[in-house]
């Protein structure tokens, strides 16, 4: 890419394809009148200019590293009194098709958009697809532990922000936005991934082996209970010993505590507490788990009633920020009516939290915490909330609790759910990549599932990828056969964490035989090299020889494709075998599949026998 000045002082990254052109600076969401520029630096790969405003003097920073443009930005000399709550930069773009919109948190998806509708707003980072040509252009931020970072695009324009936050700081001045051209798609997003990786303030936590196990959730929801959980414990223990099946954890999910934010209170269902079921699922071989959302409280909840400033307030009413309502009759399993966000900036607020986690961890005996609503935690600035200690970013508040929940559990796992993704790097083992999975196909299938295959690139880089439980049962379910197995099967090829709900014992043999045959894959994780297309049809690859390649059609329409070995990424020709037909194929350099709608297709290539476990 080159970097050019147009005569007006604004400048241009100009790649192959695609170019960003005429970059303006944006001050709390609005471009900002440039009264006077002065270009300091003007070198090949080295530029900065500055902006006199009425905002006081903005600057931009340009450097090349090889390949990658290195941007910052910053404002100085700002008027008295003023109050800064953004600021970053708004491009021109030609040459693009689409662009990728990546959400914040574990449940806001991520997709291809057509460049040029209706606005909106991805997080971190985003990536554009040429018109013509192949290839991708990534931007996107190096560190995401202090600020949030949005790109927002409306029309042509794109406009990046680094939300400040009102932040109390000497210096203000953005993370570097890294922005590089790469020959690939999927690939481009892994050297971002890479990137993010080697900048985060802390090292990512891969675990040694995926997270495997089981979760009380989709099988019990909150009617828990220390009879029927210890039931389950039993029958989940006796299969995964006869069948040598590798699972890991056994979780309790919600359900055991009164209300949200009641977290060292327990339910009468467990009359003898926490404690000693953890140490029974401990004794039984696994590692126990325990479900959390630490910024979550109800308003029926002890904690709220005792100590009402501990929760957000409106900053224009002084009213508690209502995050969730539950008015009807559906209470989410508890009596409150609403949902509160913890404010961690509170002394004792933050102190609560720290004794639950370490009495959880070093009273009780968890060893896997799953923690949801995350993402409450970093929802809101000061433009909307008034904090009890003002002054940090949105991004900082958050990171201080995620960091002594780290500092408190010690070694024991960390699964991620409704996670800022990449605020959490360094922190976590494992994130949840995707919305909640269902008893039935859900409308948002596709969605969900394109969405999850829009994360697949940070799996093993950044964290474990978590696609949701995994649902075996044959009965209670509104799923079809192949519609049940096309989705264990996606799961499992992704190589993340892999856990299911249902009770061992009750499953048949070929069941069994598919969570047997995802538990044992290999180590890895596999590869989209299809993304970007416009094709609703998902296929992944595992391997290389030998190989297996899943091609999941969760459209509503029957369809017909052929895919050359090669633009998947693997040699040819090569022998195979079908799964689905249980019947070997001769070599070929072509797979020709017919797909029903919601069906997948399940090919190991490469001389093998019949499979037992993913390559």
């Amino acid at each position: 890419m080159r970097l050019t000045l147009n005569p007006d002082q604004t400048f241009n990254l100009l790649g192959s394809s695609i170019k960003l052109l005429r970059a303006r600076p944006l001050v709390n969401g609005a471009l900002v009148e440039r009264v006077a520029t002065r270009v300091e630096q003007n070198d090949p790969n080295h530029w900065r200019v500055r902006y006199r405003t009425p905002h006081g003097s903005f600057w931009v920073q340009a450097l090349q590293e090889g390949p990658v443009w290195r941007l910052r930005y910053g404002l100085e000399e700002l008027p008295q009194h003023f109050t800064l709550d953004a600021l970053g930069l708004c491009f021109e773009v030609e040459g693009a098709q689409k662009y990728l919109r990546q959400g914040y948190h574990s449940w806001d998806g991520a997709a291809y958009v057509a460049l040029g509708g209706a606005p909106q707003t991805g997080y971190a980072l985003t990536q554009l697809l040429p018109a013509l040509g192949t290839g991708s252009l990534v931007l996107g931020f190096e560190r995401h532990d202090r600020f949030q970072h949005t790109f927002t695009f409306a029309g042509p324009t794109l406009c990046i922000q680094t939300l400040w936050d009102r932040k109390k700081a000497g210096r203000i001045e953005s993370e570097t936005l890294l922005v590089f051209e790469h020959a690939g798609v999927e690939e481009a997003l892994r050297e971002w991934a890479r990137r993010v990786a080697q900048a985060a303030p802390f090292p990512p936590r891969i675990p040694a082996q995926p997270i495997t196990g089981w979760c009380s959730w989709y099988h019990l929801y909150a009617a828990i209970s220390e009879q029927n959980i210890l039931e389950h414990l039993r029958g989940v223990e006796a299969v995964a010993r006869r069948e040598h099946l590798p699972m890991q954890v056994f979780q309790l999910d919600d359900g055991f505590t009164p209300e949200m934010g009641d977290w060292l209170l327990v339910k009468p269902q467990f009359p003898r507490g926490l404690k000693p079921v953890l140490e029974e699922i401990r004794a039984a071989g696994f590692r126990p788990g325990l479900w959390i959302a630490p910024f979550t409280v109800g308003n029926r909840s002890q904690l709220y009633r005792q100590h009402p400033d501990w929760v957000l307030r409106e900053r224009e009413t002084g009213q508690p920020l209502v995050q969730m309502r539950f008015y009807g009759e559906f209470r989410w399993h508890k009596r409150s009516e609403e949902y509160y966000i913890l404010d961690a900036t509170h002394p004792e607020a933050f102190e609560y939290l720290r004794r639950v986690f370490r009495t959880w961890r070093h009273d009780w005996g968890c060893e896997y915490f799953k923690t949801d609503f995350m993402f409450w935690g970093a929802e809101y600035g000061p433009d909307r909330a008034a904090y009890h200690t003002p002054g940090l970013s949105r991004m900082e508040v958050w990171h201080r609790v995620a960091r002594m929940i780290r500092e408190e559990i010690g070694e024991a796992l960390w699964m991620g759910c409704g996670m800022p993704l990449w605020a959490s790097v360094g922190l976590v083992e494992g994130n949840r990549t995707g919305r909640d999975v269902g008893a039935e196909w859900l409308p948002d299938a596709l969605e969900r599932l394109h969405g999850l295959a829009l994360r697949n690139f940070a799996n093993h880089l950044l964290w474990e990828a978590d696609p949701d439980c995994v649902l075996l049962r044959e009965r209670y379910h509104h799923l079809r056969p192949d519609e049940q197995t096309a989705l264990a099967l996606f799961a499992g090829m992704m190589g993340g964490a892999l856990l299911t709900s249902d009770a061992l014992e009750e499953l048949s043999p070929e069941r069994l035989a598919l969570w047997r045959m995802l538990l044992n894959a290999a180590a890895g994780s596999c590869r989209f090299p299809l993304l970007g297309r416009e094709d609703q049809v998902l296929v992944q690859v595992r391997g290389q020889r030998p190989a297996a390649v899943l091609a999941f059609n969760p459209s509503q329409e029957t369809v017909q494709r052929t895919y050359d070995l090669l633009e998947l990424g693997l040699p040819a020709p090569l022998p195979g075998y079908h799964w689905h037909r249980q019947e070997f194929l001769p070599p070929q350099k072509q797979l020709s599949l017919h797909l029903a709608p919601h069906e997948g297709a399940l090919i190991f290539l490469g001389d093998p026998p019949i499979p037992t476990q993913l390559p």
